[in-house]
């Protein structure tokens, strides 16, 4: 996969700043981002030396890995830049030897499922109350508590 030549993709290094800031616009307390984090590779997307993007790519074991987080800052959505990190992500678990990539998202966000499934993602399972049972308060998205998470996988 051919880097982004308008904005650069890179990992993030260790005792580098974590961009909390953008993790938070996918995952709704520090607390959810804390479960994941550390153990994962952090992949962000820059602007001028700013992190405008990151992806979170989990190993779940040999031979999967789970996109854990992904966001773009408001600014910059609409410019094909998640779709752009998804397809690092799928090429990136392909050459580390992974037989599937998985992602998660909310059963009622509508745009999120529609593009991994245009990304080739299919639904697999659906976590009953997720969000009410890992987040301290109600989270609502367009009006509509969340309650339960879609998985999604893509076997590659």
């Amino acid at each position: 996969m051919h880097q982004n030549p308008r904005y650069p993709l890179r990992t993030l290094m260790p005792g580098e700043e974590i961009p909390y800031r953008l993790l938070l616009l996918a995952d709704e307390t520090k607390e959810g981002i804390f479960r994941y984090i550390f153990g994962s590779d952090i992949l962000v997307m820059e602007d001028d030396n700013r992190i405008i993007a990151v992806c979170v790519l989990q190993p779940i074991c040999e031979d999967v890995m789970e996109i854990k987080n992904i966001a773009v800052d408001t600014p910059y959505q609409g410019r094909g830049l998640g779709h752009y990190l998804l397809s690092y992500a799928i090429q990136r678990a392909k050459e580390s030897g992974c037989k599937e990539i998985r992602i998660g998202t909310a059963d009622v966000a509508v745009r999120q499922l529609s593009l991994y499934e245009e990304m080739g993602f299919c639904r697999y399972a659906l976590k009953r109350n997720f969000f009410v049972d890992n987040y301290p308060e109600p989270i609502y998205e367009d009006g509509v508590q969340l309650r339960d998470m879609v998985m999604l996988r893509q076997v590659l």
